[in-house]
């Protein structure tokens, strides 16, 4: 079969039978141009996944009528900003940009009065606003709201979608894009899919991956991992109301979804249009490794699991352009960088980096960090990594184990060594953590708590010591010093800026007593936000470092779209990196990850071609650079030749 042909004979076939009158006709031509042009590529995908079906030409169908469903209602404000993407479509590379994800209750206890917040994103500078899980969800225990029961009804408590669709345009109008989450692996056991499927409903029960008895589920169990094993053991669930076993990889309420069934993909499809047109400029893809099933793998990182993304992806091209794609792949770092496509997600959380911080910062050394990095930084020009230094939520230890024993290092052991480091079990470790997920058969965890706690402040205000309180205040000022120049979206998580330590009242709470995630989802209160505006207080001295630095960032274009390259340094404890633009024009990032002085040599300042050249942080000329280049305790230097 020549797919370009039967993809060319078939759209011709479904555009005589699919109703565009309703779309003004200076629209459809726009909407018939997108799908003529991106309906090869979508057709293709679609074979591959569905092809084998009977019924694969009346799914396609249904999807083109889905789809011009979507852009027909597509406000008019949208449209345009389709138009402004299209023609700047990597603006996300821009060194103006600075993300900020939030708990909308948490921020701003409601969508109105985020939106009354609005002057203090802009006082920090942020175009980039990621609200964390706001659809309506199961009341108690929700997994923070990502399980999702009705993605077009925002949960009662933050207002409604009216108040949803008002803050977007607000945002829009002061610059600031809007960020959703897309939970499209699962929904939750009260979605009205899955209480059709609890009543038999054969038709939706087929959404989901539902079974009479053990036998397949004890099969797929033989490869799968379990995901959170202190709540519960196991991939699957016995429902009593439908009499079945159901596929349940993250809680029993998480019903995972059916993608072998392209119906799911259609109704997803259909969901995932609606939220493109509330007004998101970019949507977060939630546990995106798990979409696809296949029996005696780990039903991760699966070959048609990209191929979902890349049809998606294909969708909002036609229907939404002005939308990208996030990747959340929380996995092997090989696996993340397969996501990283402009044809399937142009941005993508680099995990990698954000664990290697924290490592770098326990053991003072940069080995791991500098090679980790040389390895897997480079992405294609065309997408952005979204760098953060801390998130919703734990902190899980992905790096290669390859890169890890060729520098000597037991990737077993060190992984023990840092959760006991950020749990507080570590003799001498600065940091005030809680473990997370502990395995009760391995020992194993993963850390959660703030970036103020772990990064030491919490203990050295404790403690009240002073010079204490200095290191984690440099701490903190450098691992955000590295997200905002290493190239990428730098991603603050709300309250990091305040310097907000653990939130332990979570404990008191039965529905969240039992994730220690929650320790870090801290409300931002307007006292908060006051303490860190006056004063010489700690939480004062790092909203004005960090204020400092984002103003410096979005003044250099090096820092925006520019080449990145990790410099290997003659000290240990040393982590540098250069950017360099079309014109030849460097940056010098260098960054002490040890409480004491450190010196690299000064043949590092060779990377810039000049050595007549200033540092940016402290505006301080070093025109004549000695032998070795000295850095204070957790000092940045942002070095580039003199104007």
């Amino acid at each position: 079969m020549n797919i370009e042909q039967e993809s060319k004979r078939s759209l011709t076939r479904i555009l005589e039978s699919v109703d565009l009158s309703g779309i003004a006709k200076t629209d459809r031509a726009v909407f018939e141009q997108r799908l003529h042009s991106h309906f090869p590529r979508l057709f293709s995908l679609l074979i591959d996944i569905y092809g084998h079906r009977y019924d694969f030409y009346y799914y396609v169908q249904q999807l083109v009528e889905t789809l011009a469903e979507g852009y027909q209602a597509r406000p008019k404000p949208l449209k345009a900003k389709d138009k402004k993407r299209l023609a700047d479509p990597h603006w996300y590379q821009s060194e103006k940009m600075l993300g900020m994800a939030c708990y909308v209750d948490l921020f701003a206890t409601d969508l109105s009065n985020l939106e009354a917040k609005i002057p203090y994103l802009e006082s920090l500078g942020i175009t980039y606003l990621h609200l964390m899980p706001l659809y309506d969800a199961p009341k108690g225990d929700s997994d923070g709201g990502y399980a999702v029961s009705d993605y077009r009804k925002v949960n009662q408590q933050l207002g409604d979608m009216d108040d949803l669709k008002r803050l977007a345009a607000a945002l829009a109008k002061k610059d600031i894009s809007l960020v959703l989450d897309f939970v499209f692996n699962h929904t939750s056991d009260e979605h009205r899919w899955a209480m059709a499927a609890k009543q038999g409903d054969k038709e939706f029960q087929d959404y989901y991956y539902m079974f009479d008895d053990r036998t397949l589920p004890d099969q797929y169990e033989q490869s799968l991992r379990e995901i959170f094993p202190q709540v519960r053991r196991g991939n699957f669930t016995w429902n009593e109301d439908s009499q079945k076993w159901v596929w349940t990889t993250f809680n029993n309420f998480q019903w995972d979804l059916n993608y072998s069934n392209p119906a799911v993909f259609n109704a997803i499809t259909s969901e995932m249009l609606f939220l493109a047109n509330i007004g998101c400029e970019a949507l977060r893809l939630d546990a995106l490794a798990f979409i696809w099933k296949e029996m005696g793998t780990s039903c991760e990182n699966q070959d048609k699991a990209h191929r979902l993304i890349q049809a998606f992806n294909s969708c909002l091209q036609i229907a939404a352009p002005a939308v990208v794609f996030k990747s959340e792949a929380i996995v092997h770092p090989d696996e993340v960088l397969k996501y990283i496509d402009e044809q399937e997600c142009q941005l993508s959380y680099n995990p990698l980096l954000m664990a290697l911080i924290w490592e770098s910062l326990a053991t003072r050394k940069t080995q791991l960090l500098t090679e980790s990095m040389q390895r897997s930084f480079a992405i294609s020009p065309n997408c952005a990594w979204v760098n953060y230094v801390r998130c919703h939520d734990d902190i899980g230890w992905t790096f290669d184990d390859n890169v890890a024993w060729q520098l000597g290092i037991n990737s077993h052991d060190h992984r023990q060594f840092l959760n006991q480091f950020y749990t507080g079990r570590f003799e001498g470790s600065f940091a005030s953590g809680v473990a997370f997920g502990e395995n009760p058969s391995t020992g194993d965890c993963r850390v959660c708590g703030s970036l103020a706690s772990l990064a030491g402040l919490e203990k050295a205000m404790l403690a009240d010591d002073s010079q204490l309180i200095e290191h984690a205040i440099g701490r903190i000022l450098l691992v955000h010093a590295v997200i905002l120049a290493i190239g990428g979206v730098p991603l603050l998580y709300s309250g990091d800026e305040l310097a907000l330590t653990n939130d332990y009242s979570y404990q008191q709470d039965d529905s969240k007593s039992h994730d220690g995630r929650w320790v870090h989802r801290i409300a931002v209160t307007d006292n908060a936000i006051q303490k860190s505006q006056t004063g010489s207080h700690p939480e004062n001295q790092v909203a004005n470092g960090l204020q400092h630095l984002i103003n410096l960032r979005k003044s250099l274009p090096l820092l925006g779209s520019s080449e990145t390259q990790i410099v290997m340094t003659d000290n240990q404890h040393v982590f540098a990196f250069t950017r360099r633009d079309d014109q030849g024009q460097v940056l010098l990032a260098i960054n002490n990850f040890s409480e004491h002085n450190q010196s690299v040599d000064s043949k590092i300042i060779d990377h810039i071609g000049s050595h007549n050249v200033v540092e940016l942080v402290g505006n301080t000329a070093l025109s004549a650079v000695n032998e070795s280049v000295t850095l204070a305790p957790y000092q940045v230097m942002w070095i580039t030749a003199k104007a």
